[in-house]
């Protein structure tokens, strides 16, 4: 599994998925050659976005856009399928007996499970729980490596010692015990396990 943090805009690039200021990118957990750069596949391959839907309207009826955020939490932000891929699922497991619209306040269709709905996830019960493993352990990783607090600090030290030089009230030694300060820091990060 690979992710990489970098600024961007929301959506698909090129193998990258976009979120606000962090990107993650991800080839479905496996690169096809094991190194960067290297072919990519998208996160769900054929049917497993269905079966991911399917398994969550079971779990609670619920509109589409429920459906995307339920995914995106899951994945604590890394991935959220688009309108475009949820909606046309929608249609053919409405369209396949899987789930039936219910009735509901508004003009958002929501969606419950079927009797045959019920009777395909039976079926694909393995399949359906390691696909709701892999979101579940794309959402963990995610949070062990939220660099937020880091880039947060990184930054408070970035102005902290931008504005005191930029004050200029300062003898050349204080300039060289703020360096030393720093160099000493950056030690004792790269020994920590």
């Amino acid at each position: 599994m690979h992710f990489s943090f970098n600024k961007g805009n929301c959506g698909p690039r090129g193998g990258r998925w976009q979120r606000g200021p962090v990107s993650v990118e991800w080839s479905g957990f496996e690169r096809v050659d094991g190194r960067p750069g290297g072919r990519q596949r998208r996160m769900f391959d054929g049917g497993e976005l269905r079966l991911v839907l399917l398994k969550l309207i079971a779990d609670q009826p619920r509109h589409g856009y429920d459906l995307i955020r339920e995914i995106e939490e899951l994945t604590g932000g890394a991935y959220a399928p688009s309108p475009g891929v949820v909606y046309p699922t929608l249609t053919l497991l409405d369209e396949m007996g899987q789930i039936g619209e219910q009735q509901s306040e508004g003009a958002k269709k929501r969606f419950a499970v079927t009797e045959a709905g019920r009777e395909e996830l039976a079926a694909k019960r393995p399949e359906v729980d390691a696909l709701i493993a892999r979101l579940t352990a794309l959402g963990a990783h995610r949070e062990r490596s939220d660099r937020g607090p880091v880039r947060r600090a990184m930054g408070n030290l970035g102005q902290a010692v931008g504005n005191r030089v930029a004050r200029g009230d300062f003898s050349d030694e204080t300039l060289h015990d703020i360096a030393a300060l720093i160099d000493e820091v950056a030690q004792k990060i790269e020994r920590l396990r």
